[in-house]
């Protein structure tokens, strides 16, 4: 199960990034469990990198927008059937520049957008983990969800859910 350039702990870094407006940048993976559904630009921290760093890079290398770290606001850790943890720590960034244009790379994601919290809870094609984050108020504290299942195409034995609430 372990991967050949991460061995069994994995370290990945999403990013929340919430326009003027309130709605959030998402897109949607062409790639894993995540395929055809609504996540936040997400990916692995590369040698020689910090995490927060990994997070503006990601959601540049995902969406075209540019971001700075405002803070982290959650951790999202998981054992993959028993053998590989696997952790992802969540961050809130802030767009650099507002008048940007949207251009996802369409290697990894189908389609880059934004929507309201309120749209994602609604929606059908949602990751578990971004459907949990619309139902919090993310601005203070991080809090245990616990008890959350991903579904079987993942393969988790333990999930958890860490993030900053009111």
């Amino acid at each position: 199960m372990a991967d050949s350039k991460r061995g069994n702990v994995w370290l990945g870094v999403a990013g929340l990034v919430m326009n003027r407006t309130g709605d959030w940048l998402v897109v949607k993976k062409r790639y894993s469990g995540l395929k055809g559904k609504w996540s936040l630009p997400a990916g692995f921290v590369q040698p020689g990198e910090t995490i927060d760093e990994a997070g503006v890079r990601e959601v540049k290398e995902e969406t075209g927008i540019f971001t700075e770290p405002f803070g982290m606001i959650g951790f999202r850790s998981g054992v993959i059937k028993g053998e590989v943890s696997d952790n992802m720590a969540i961050f809130l960034l802030k767009v650099a520049d507002e008048t940007q244009m949207l251009n996802p790379q369409l290697m990894e994601v189908y389609e880059a957008k934004w929507m309201a919290p309120e749209q994602l809870l609604r929606e059908q094609e949602v990751s578990v983990m971004l459907k949990e984050m619309a139902g919090y108020v993310l601005e203070d504290g991080f809090e245990v969800i616990d008890g959350v299942d991903p579904g079987a195409v993942f393969g988790y034995s333990s999930y958890k859910l860490f993030f900053k609430t009111v």
